[in-house]
């Protein structure tokens, strides 16, 4: 796949039509949060973040995505502006009386580990994932890191998706095992960390783990390894996409979501689900993944031009190219 340019124009005819219709392509499930994030070098606070948040602004720079979640009363109204910008579809994103979810964290030295200072669900407490009529056709989903009761509740609005990929964390995991297991039943993707992987299949290798998750149902994994890339297993074999190398990180948060998004919004510009489109998508992943990382929340993420971004998926294939 060539999205840009060569994918250009009818990627514009596909948001004509999609802005008539009403429908966007993508539709996003998560978090939005107002974040305090300290690194080693600087301290930034109402950081606009949460999963739903990076997904989006990634999936939004190839494919219409429409986004479903809650913010409270005291959500900026630039953040909301800044969503419409972007060309997101907010219709799903409900706001609530009360405080918009925070998390606050610490990174180390090494700009990997962290700590969680705080986390406080506020108003997405009572998340109710409900979405607009116009998103329950939408050909492909993203279900973000929430509980798995919500994102099975998400499945069951929607009809015959052409691609459901899912996430999911340590704590759902320890917690709902079952419901977790039943959610991999159900999508086409499961992605995960490693240590996740290893967490849900109970197993130390990588590629074991992955064949018994593939035996629950879906078609694709996709293990994230940080700043060593990601792992792809289908029953089409094992692909590696290495992480682009970025020289001055600034805020490692919400790269993994980061990811997430720009994987669905490129497979969704494809017009495909091939395991070749699949595999072309996670580039793009690991290529908008590493400009989320360059600043504080989805600040890069909104400036970073269209010739950048194709300029780096180019660097990067040259650096894995044999």
């Amino acid at each position: 796949m060539r999205f840009f340019p060569l994918l250009r124009d009818r990627d514009k005819m596909r948001r004509r039509r999609s802005k008539r219709e009403g429908r966007p392509e993508v539709v996003v499930v998560g978090s939005v949060a107002l974040d305090r994030i300290q690194t080693p070098f600087e301290t930034r606070r109402d950081v606009l973040g949460g999963s739903l948040t990076y997904a989006a602004m990634a999936s939004s720079r190839f494919a219409p995505t429409g986004i479903v979640g809650v913010v409270g009363a005291d959500f900026p109204s630039c953040w909301m502006t800044l969503f419409e910008k972007s060309g997101i579809d907010v219709r799903g994103l409900v706001s609530k009386p009360g405080r918009t979810f925070r998390w606050s964290g610490v990174y180390e030295n090494d700009m990997i580990s962290r700590r969680t200072l705080a986390t406080e669900l506020n108003v997405f407490a009572d998340f109710n994932p409900k979405l607009p009529l116009e998103y329950t056709s939408a050909p492909f989903i993203l279900l973000g890191n929430i509980s798995p009761a919500l994102q099975v509740y998400v499945l069951e609005q929607v009809r015959r998706p052409r691609f459901v990929v899912a996430d999911t964390m340590n704590l759902w995991i320890n917690t709902q095992r079952r419901l977790v297991k039943k959610l991999v039943s159900l999508v086409d993707a499961l992605m995960l960390n490693d240590e996740e992987a290893r967490l849900l299949a109970e197993r130390h290798s990588l590629s074991a783990c992955a064949e018994l998750l593939l035996s629950w149902g879906p078609s694709h994994l996709v293990i994230k390894k940080g700043e060593h890339g990601a792992m792809l297993f289908s029953r089409r074999g094992i692909f590696l996409v290495p992480a682009y190398p970025v020289t001055k990180p600034r805020d490692p948060t919400g790269a993994g979501d980061t990811f997430a998004g720009a994987f669905i919004g490129a497979l969704a510009a494809s017009g495909r689900v091939s395991d070749g489109a699949v595999r072309d998508a996670l580039v793009w992943g690991s290529v908008m993944a590493s400009f989320c990382v360059e600043n504080f929340g989805a600040d890069k993420l909104a400036m970073v031009g269209q010739r950048n971004i194709v300029r780096r998926r180019r660097d990067l294939m040259r650096m894995i190219s044999v």
